[in-house]
């Protein structure tokens, strides 16, 4: 994963760095090196940040209600 594929992961979950560290469970300075690339990203972030935006797409999916406007064939 790349600096610029965290920031990407990170905001389409709308999170910050400081919402990453608090449930990756990884101290606050940590993500700001990585982005920087002081540090490399180690190889079970992206497996943390893809779970995360699957839990996403399926609470978007079958928990939030449609917006106005959107027709459902349920």
């Amino acid at each position: 994963m790349t600096p610029d594929e965290f920031t990407a992961a990170l905001a389409a979950l709308g999170w910050k760095q400081n919402d990453f560290c608090r449930m990756a469970g990884v101290n606050k300075s940590t993500p700001s090196r990585w982005v920087t690339g002081d540090s490399p990203i180690p190889d079970w972030v992206p497996k943390f940040l893809n779970m995360a935006l699957e839990v996403k797409r399926l609470h978007d999916t079958y928990v939030v209600p449609p917006k106005p406007g959107k027709h459902s064939d349920a």
